[in-house]
């Protein structure tokens, strides 16, 4: 959800294919539409490294299963510049088991980008909770542009799937409530994109001061998975894990789950 430069932190700084990812906090954004919770929340973002599989250059990212970060759980598809075309998966909105102890963020979607880069074009939704009261929404973002939030009625139980392409130098992002029969469907170019990822994730939103509380939100069941028009599992994706959640393997080449097991989220590591 919130989205903070790739702050890459495996024993200070992270080496991604040969470079340094540069770190620095996005700017906050006003939420218009989207849940009020933290007006200086934005849904997605790229990944936040904590700790890693042993690198060793380049290549390393070809041959890594497992990372662990500080706000991504899920997988991630991971290749060279220009190779993804598309990612595709649909979710049924989990519901926010809000306590009333303080505020706690939760986003779960698709998209290209982010794993290595400082780009993220993607789609989905959130469940969120101010205090005891849980708030849902379905939002769009070309990181680092601000995130835009549709104005569609989102409640626990419905039924999405997102899908992020690149057609012609654009990237068209749709998302599909089935449940409440809404759609919604964008179109813009992203400069700077080099399409070396996809990923279907569950994610702890981030502000400029770091990794947020994570929602209570049970487990969100993934399913239909696609990268490039195929199924997830024939691209050998990276598992990325988080702390409070469990992941799952995947099944039926196309499927798996993300479940809260408690903490997670804030303070988390400071993007600096």
């Amino acid at each position: 959800m919130r989205r903070s430069w790739a702050t890459v932190i495996v024993s200070l700084m992270f080496v991604c294919g040969g470079t340094l990812a540069a770190a620095g906090p996005a700017a906050a954004a006003p939420r218009p539409g989207g849940p009020q919770v933290g007006a200086a929340v934005q849904p997605g973002g790229p990944l936040g490294w904590m700790a890693s599989s042993p690198q060793s250059g380049p290549a390393a990212f070809t041959t890594q299963t497992t990372v662990t970060s500080t706000n991504w759980a899920g997988y991630a598809a991971t290749g060279s510049n220009g190779h993804f075309t598309g990612v595709s998966s649909s979710w049924t909105e989990p519901t926010a088991k809000c306590t009333g102890n303080g505020n706690q963020y939760s986003a779960f979607w698709v998209g290209l980008d982010g794993y290595s880069s400082s780009t993220v074009e993607q789609t989905g939704s959130e469940a969120d909770c101010a205090g005891r009261t849980a708030e849902y929404a379905a939002w769009y973002e070309m990181y680092p542009a601000y995130p835009v939030y549709f104005s569609n009625p989102v409640k626990p139980g419905d039924h999405f799937t997102g899908s992020v392409t690149y057609q012609a130098g654009n990237f068209v992002i749709t998302l599909t409530d089935s449940t409440q029969k809404w759609t919604k469907t964008a179109s813009q170019a992203a400069g700077g994109a080099v399409r070396n990822s996809a990923e279907v994730i569950a994610e702890a939103p981030s502000s400029t001061s770091g990794v947020l509380p994570l929602t209570n939100f049970g487990t969100v069941s993934f399913s239909g998975a696609t990268v490039n028009g195929g199924q997830l599992c024939k691209t050998s994706p990276v598992e990325i894990l988080m702390s409070g959640v469990s992941v799952s393997s995947i099944s039926g080449c196309t499927n798996f789950n993300v479940s809260y097991t408690g903490g997670g989220g804030g303070p988390g590591w400071p993007y600096f």
